[in-house]
């Protein structure tokens, strides 16, 4: 089959005058849903009904029996229909596959739209990054609605990437319909500073009338306050019950992330608590890595590790439907009900999420897992992102004067602190203490600046290294690891692969990911990707001393995420945006006896 059209308006006098007369038995529907249960996201009651659909748009949802003829019939005997799940945030890029490989392992599980942030694309290319995302949605059987990323670079002035969107290019891209909002803005200490950049590209959102998605991880208090003052929207960044309770007391649209699982247990426990679900509360993925992906699902995992953790399901479709759209401005989605779009889910299991068949559109576009309508083809790929050179063990060590040095360290991986390190000078570089592990940098995009290196404590024990261009936001090539030789193999594996993830110990590549588009995401099938993803897992599992929740194998992904609070190391060196610092080297002092 071929793959369902663009979104048609609903109010074409043409369709809407055949809804009115299929809903009254005068014409056929194009497609009826027979023998089902409604869970009705308003009332929360679930009822036997049968759904009939003209086009894209629901027709009736009326008593079964009744003698209506339909050129389609659905079989739903024995199960539930419910609206096409939402999914409010989230990055493909994250699940390091093409738009067209997520949408086929999202959609069979009864994701039909999500809200994408394509800020990993943009930070590496720029408009051309934006401009592929744009195009490579059409045609898809999932409704991709692509945002206008805010931080490219997420803190300039600390960091570089491919791309610079001020507050004029934000507009620009507003202004085409194919851009649906202003995507999370995450210079927040800028925003509450008033900075000129940031305030203009909150103002040029809501200038379009488009929604300004945010990021408020660690704000309270006041801060808080004026975060939501500023004109922005939702947050995602929710780091316990409380945070949760004051960010909708604030008013802000929660988008509820299952990025997080050890915090989901206290969200829904805050949730049952209230007596009620928020109008507010939303569900999102944020970040789906490509073994999750295959093996979990998208955002019907969400639902279902709630639904775990006590939830009520009703609540649950609710928060991941009707909430959703209302919260969106899409009055044409998240209800089962006449004059709706016809994106639905029959689910053969309720509490397990699970999907038997898919209608996006109007459209059966997926069974029993399986996508059923044909791929469209993709945009061109962007590749030859990694503008640099091999890279020598050398770039990893830093000149010092001996015998020895003080140094300012990152403490602590997800939420790193300053510290400082009396440390030892040997052959004129700094010798790395054996309880500590180094961190290199290097911007990917033609600015030719020098391998920033920082050492970090409490990051466990490490015996190999790991390179990825996966690094949140600006995508540098990274490395982590002990012995710089190691750190080199790997660096250099991924210069040769167009990017990626790669390890190495004892001076050999052990394992490599090459992700060729952006240095990002593969052109290789999902289940290809999520078995390299594991390979790649499995070998630095096996070289580092994990410690739950905070020091783990995601953590390495986001250690460089400036705009967050804390020190960073950036490709501009030691850097924290909230307390204004920049240090081109970790020395403090060297030259000390």
């Amino acid at each position: 089959m071929t793959p369902p059209t663009p979104d048609m308006d609903l109010n074409a006098p043409e369709l809407r005058a055949r809804a009115v007369r299929a809903a009254q038995g005068q014409a056929p529907f194009d497609l009826l849903i027979e023998g089902g249960q409604v869970l009705d996201m308003v009332t929360g009651r679930q009822r036997r009904a049968d759904v009939g659909v003209v086009g894209p748009l629901i027709a009736s949802v009326h008593a079964p029996g009744s003698a209506y003829s339909a050129s389609q019939r659905l079989d739903a005997t024995g199960q539930v229909i419910v609206p096409g799940f939402i999914d409010t945030h989230m990055h493909v890029e994250s699940s390091m596959v093409t738009p067209a490989e997520y949408a086929a392992a999202v959609v069979p599980r009864g994701v039909t739209t999500a809200l994408w942030d394509p800020h990993e694309f943009a930070n590496v290319m720029g408009d051309s990054g934006l401009e592929y995302a744009c195009q490579s949605v059409t045609g898809l059987a999932l409704r991709l609605l692509a945002l206008v990323p805010t931080c490219v670079p997420s803190a300039p002035g600390y960091e570089r990437s491919g791309g610079d969107f001020t507050p004029a290019t934000i507009a620009k891209w507003l202004a085409r319909s194919d851009i649906h909002g202003a995507a999370e803005l995450m210079t927040m200490h800028a925003v509450l500073q008033g900075d000129a950049r940031v305030s203009g590209i909150v103002g040029a959102g809501l200038a379009s009338g488009k929604r300004v998605c945010g990021h408020a991880r660690g704000l309270t208090g006041p801060q808080l306050q004026a975060f939501a003052a500023s004109g922005v929207e939702t947050d995602h960044e929710l780091t316990s019950a409380a945070d949760l309770l004051a960010k909708l007391e604030a008013g802000f649209t929660i988008e509820l992330r299952g990025s997080h699982d050890h915090l989901l247990p206290e969200f829904a426990n805050a949730l049952l608590a209230l007596g009620e679900l928020p109008q507010t509360v939303t569900l999102c993925t944020d970040d789906v890595f490509p073994d999750a992906l295959a093996q979990n699902g998208g955002l019907d995992h969400v639902i279902r590790r709630l639904i775990a953790c006590g939830l009520p399901p009703l609540w649950a479709y609710r928060a991941a439907t009707l909430n959703a759209a209302t919260r969106m401005g899409r009055g044409d989605l998240g209800l089962v009900a006449p004059g709706r779009r016809a994106d639905l889910v029959v689910l053969s299991d309720v509490q397990a999420v699970r999907a038997h068949q898919v209608v996006a559109n109007g459209h059966v576009v997926a069974k029993d897992g399986v996508l059923t309508v044909a791929q469209p083809v993709q945009a061109p790929a962007l590749h030859n992102t990694m503008h640099i050179g091999p890279v020598a063990a050398a770039h990893f060590e830093i000149p010092a004067k001996g015998p020895k040095a003080r140094i300012a360290t990152l403490s602590k991986p997800r939420f790193p602190e300053w510290g400082t390190r009396l440390v030892d000078v040997a052959q004129d570089r700094l010798v790395l203490p054996a309880d500590m592990i180094r961190m290199g940098i290097i911007n990917r995009h033609g600015a030719k600046t020098p391998m920033r290196v920082a050492f970090l404590e409490n990051w466990g024990t490490w015996r190999g290294a790991f390179a990825t261009t996966v690094s949140h936001d600006s995508h540098n090539l990274t490395v982590f690891g002990q012995d710089p030789q190691d750190m080199a193999v790997a660096a250099n594996a991924l210069h040769a692969a167009g990017g990626g993830l790669a390890v190495a110990s004892k001076g050999k590549l052990l394992a490599c990911l090459p992700l060729p588009i952006c240095g990002l995401v593969s052109d290789r099938p999902l289940p290809d990707v999520a078995q390299g993803f594991a390979t790649v897992q499995a070998a630095l599992d096996a070289l580092v001393d994990w410690s739950p929740p905070y020091l783990v194998f995601k953590a390495l992904f986001g250690a460089s995420l400036v705009c967050n609070a804390g020190p960073r190391l950036s490709d501009l060196g030691l850097v924290d945006v909230f307390e204004g610092r920049v240090l081109e080297s970790c020395i403090l002092q060297d030259g000390l006896s």
